[in-house]
Formats: C-alpha cells, sequence, structure tokens
C-alpha cells in the first residue's frame, strides 16, 4: 500500500536564503536524510514543498525531483509573474503546484495582474495552490481560488486559532468550503497550531469536523520534516503515528494515506 508524505522540505543549510527570512537553518536536510527516514517509517512516497527561507530559487529541490521522479512531487514558490515558459518547465520536472506561504505577509489580491495570468496558467497546467495562512484570512482567499478554477491544499488543519480551536471563525469558514469539491486539507504539524501533543482536545476535535465535512477522500498527511523550528520531539514515524489519533478508522487512513494523495499530487490517475 502506498504512503505518501505530501508535506517535507529539502535543503542545506549553505543555500542562499532570502533577506527578511523569519528562520535559518543550521543544518542539513537533504534527500539522503529523507529517504532514509521515511523508508524507516513505511511512507513510499514524498512531495517536497520549497522552505520560505530559500524564496524561489527552487533549483535545489528540482534537482531532487529529479532524483527520483517516480516517487516525488515539488511544490514550488514562485514570483506571480513567472514566464509561462517557466512554470510548464518546472511542471515537466514534478512540480504539481505552487505555495502560498502568506504567514505574516500581506494579503495578494488575486483579482489584480499579475495574479489573475498566474491562476489562469495554473489551472491549464492542472496545477494546485497550497496555502499558508491563518484560518482568520481564509475567507478572504479561498473563494478567488476556488473561482479561478484551480485546486486549493489549506495547509496544518486550516491555522485555526490556538485558543478558539474549531470555534474559530475562519476554521468555521474552511468546514463550508468542503461544498465546493476544490479544497483539500492538511492534517500536518498540529504544533504549528500550538498543540504539542497530538491528543490535544483542540486537535482532535478539529481533525473529527475535517474528517466529517471533507471526508477521506479529499484530506492528506504529512509530516512536516525536519519540523523547522520544532524538531525537537519531532520525526516522521512519530508524525505518522498522530495520524491514528486524529483519524481512527483504519480504512480512511488507508485513504488519506494512499488513493487520496496519489491522485491529488499527480503519482497516479
Amino acid at each position: 500500500m502506498p504512503v505518501v508524505d505530501t508535506h517535507v522540505h529539502v535543503f542545506t543549510h549553505d543555500l542562499p536564503m532570502v533577506a527578511g527570512r523569519r528562520y535559518t537553518p543550521d543544518y542539513d536536510a537533504g534527500l539522503d536524510d529523507f529517504l532514509r527516514l521515511r523508508a524507516a517509517a513505511g511512507v513510499s512516497h514524498g512531495v517536497l514543498v520549497q522552505p520560505s527561507f530559500l524564496g524561489h530559487d527552487c533549483r535545489f529541490m528540482i534537482e531532487a525531483l529529479r532524483r527520483l521522479p517516480g516517487t516525488l512531487r515539488g511544490i514550488a514558490v514562485v514570483p506571480a509573474s513567472i514566464p509561462p515558459q517557466q512554470l510548464a518547465a518546472l511542471r515537466d520536472d514534478g512540480v504539481v503546484g505552487i505555495r502560498l506561504n502568506l504567514d505574516g505577509l500581506p494579503l495578494p489580491d488575486f483579482a489584480q495582474a499579475p495574479w489573475h495570468g498566474l491562476l489562469a496558467q495554473l489551472r491549464e497546467l492542472d496545477m494546485q495552490v497550497e496555502l499558508h495562512r491563518d484560518a482568520r484570512d481564509l475567507p478572504l482567499l479561498i473563494p478567488p481560488l476556488v473561482r479561478a478554477g484551480v485546486r486549493v491544499i489549506v495547509d496544518h488543519f486550516g491555522r485555526p486559532d490556538a485558543g478558539q480551536g474549531a470555534d474559530d471563525p475562519g476554521f468555521q469558514f474552511l468546514l463550508s468550503q468542503a461544498a465546493t469539491g476544490k479544497v483539500w486539507v492538511k492534517l500536518a504539524a498540529a504544533y504549528r497550531n500550538g498543540w504539542r501533543d497530538a491528543s490535544h482536545p483542540q486537535a482532535l476535535r478539529v481533525a473529527g469536523l475535517l474528517l466529517a465535512h471533507f471526508g477521506a477522500d479529499r484530506l492528506v498527511w504529512g509530516s512536516d520534516w525536519p519540523h523547522t523550528r520544532h524538531e525537537q520531539g519531532n520525526d516522521i514515524a512519530g508524525s505518522l503515528a498522530a495520524l491514528r489519533a486524529w483519524v481512527p478508522d483504519a480504512g480512511q487512513r488507508r485513504a488519506i494515506l494512499g488513493d487520496t494523495a496519489m491522485r491529488l499530487f499527480g503519482f497516479a490517475p
């Protein structure tokens, strides 16, 4: 049975990094490290997500994708003005979408240039948009992406407020977007929502509501390896074990880890 880890970062600490970054790693997290750990955890496929501190320079990730095109896919970070031929070239190298890591950044206006052109290119290439932002802003971000006809993957349980949890109005809005059929949610890195324990009551409630609204066919799992800024006490095997707390039913877990992720990230028809 395939097991897809949909949220992995690879980098070395000596790569060129963007100015103004919030985090600078002092260690390497190479592809070989991930391959060793994924094998030990029983993970068969991986989705490499461009780290924010590397900005738009995706060369290191692309080199990794080219090594194992059968079991790796990529999510790139690109400028909104990227030329169509460059986006198509990324697609040819196994990149299946772009990430909008908007944490702490101004919200884009998707109705304005160059965003509407980029979204049209993504739709034409059948590529997706991965969205990382606090839940409170999801009502401003998801609808224009859905109207543009692209698939939307929302990171980290939707990033509900740590205090409000499932009662966060932005999270409640996210639940309503299940009806569009164009939105998926990633069960990954509960610690980024303030839930250090996978069995935290808020984590269990949020996961249960996501499962009830989206179902196993529109939820995916990611380890968030190497757990930047949260390295201590986290690993791929432990992240995979956490899924058992969030999704108790074995059949649903198999779908989330296998069929759903394999289709969404282009490993299977």
